[in-house]
């Protein structure tokens, strides 16, 4: 079986988004507001999940993750609200090392 995991969004009470990687987010979120997730949303309360997307293997939610992260903010804003499609980049073939 091919784990699966998810890719989220989530507003802070701040503001700010907190993009992350889960196998069920809603568990994840109520670790998050316990204090217990990223340290990063431990002060920034409440939280809300405003986009996921999956599932998918893990590594490709690495991968989406990494990639959204990389967006400015005001592309993030965009994204959530559908006005900017980011496609996944496929990993590229490993490349053969000559001997």
């Amino acid at each position: 079986m091919t784990p699966r995991a998810y890719v989220y969004i989530l507003r802070c009470g701040d503001g700010t988004f907190y993009i992350g990687t889960a196998r069920d987010v809603p568990e994840r979120l109520v670790t998050h507001q316990a204090g217990k997730g990223a340290k990063y949303t431990r002060s920034r309360g409440p939280l809300q999940v405003i986009w996921q997307e999956g599932p998918m293997t893990v590594s490709r939610a690495l991968r989406r993750e990494h990639q959204l992260k990389q967006l400015t903010r005001t592309q993030k804003e965009a994204f959530v609200r559908g006005e900017l499609e980011v496609k996944l980049l496929r990993r590229s073939p490993k490349r053969r090392r000559k001997r």
